[in-house]
């Protein structure tokens, strides 16, 4: 059966549980409904635009799907999520998708939006070994099943466009513990040393399991740049939504790679359309510490 045979119903349940947008916070608009004049109808153009730019027409025929169940809810998603979000200066399009990657991939059970992101990033150039390694990143931090979730889906995304590439292997021969040092050292300073000896009175092997397999295996591979690391692993965090001690290692660690502080403020605004606001102004707190702890 083609999608002509199918009812309208049905094709608008197939979009909404295949293709839709942003995570449990963001859809997008309607298209062709009466939009609101002036300053509003520009928020809508600018953000239909941004949506069809990262997503060809599959997130319009998304916004179209919501026109029979909540058209509104389909405006707020093209306004503010595509409209005042992602044009905002600070990071550019293939990072606003990596932090994305990292933030619907940590709460683990976005499939459809993952699927309409893991897209969009290849679309906007992100290449599939930077999308595999972000979702190697975030198994420190959530789990190994959520990272296998997203890597499954991102199997179907690669499938679904005909991708093929030969993933690398990690051959590094080096000691795990000395390389992880050395890495843990370079992304999170003396501090990251400090917590680890934090644990030697109680729990010895899980700080040397931190620097092994954290530093010495995932943070130590070669295929996506440290600072977007550091994106993929805020947006993970600052999802999770319980991680605030784990928030303030990592956002002082984005600032040790490079990124700057309006990056880092940059990046918990736009994953207010992925996880709500309540994470995110809890994760705006502990940016406010870490930089008044540093200086400029």
């Amino acid at each position: 059966m083609t999608n002509s045979d199918r009812s309208p119903t049905a094709n608008r349940r197939t979009i909404l549980t295949k293709g839709v947008l942003v995570g449990a916070g963001a859809l997008g608009a309607t298209v062709g409904a009466a939009a609101p004049a002036s300053a509003e109808t520009d928020r809508y153009a600018r953000g239909m635009a941004v949506l069809r730019r990262i997503s060809g027409e599959r997130g319009p025929e998304v916004i179209e799907s919501l026109r029979d169940i909540a058209p509104d809810l389909g405006r707020y998603i093209v306004e503010f999520a595509f409209g005042d979000i992602y044009p905002r200066r600070g990071l550019d399009a293939q990072e606003r998708q990596l932090l994305t990657i990292g933030a619907l991939a940590a709460q683990g059970d976005t499939a459809p939006q993952l699927n309409f992101h893991l897209d969009a990033a290849l679309r906007v150039g992100v290449r599939p070994v930077e999308i595999m390694e972000a979702l190697f990143q975030i198994v420190p931090f959530m789990g190994f099943p959520r990272a296998l979730n997203a890597v499954t889906v991102a199997r179907e995304v690669f499938t679904e466009r005909g991708i093929t590439f030969e993933p690398p292997v990690q051959t590094d021969q080096r000691d795990r513990y000395e390389r992880g040092e050395e890495k843990l050292v370079e992304i999170d300073g003396q501090h990251g040393l400090d917590v680890i000896g934090s644990l030697r009175d109680i729990a010895p092997d899980l700080g040397r399991y931190i620097v092994e397999f954290a530093f010495g295996d995932i943070y130590y591979r070669p295929w996506l740049s440290p600072p977007r690391r550091q994106l993929v692993t805020v947006g993970a965090l600052t999802a999770f939504g319980d991680t605030a001690p784990q928030l303030r290692v990592h956002l002082a660690a984005a600032l040790n790679v490079g990124l700057s502080r309006a990056q880092v403020i940059e990046a918990l605004i736009h994953v207010v359309s992925y996880v709500g606001f309540p994470r995110v102004l809890n994760a705006i707190t502990v940016a406010r510490e870490v930089f008044e702890e540093r200086p400029h």
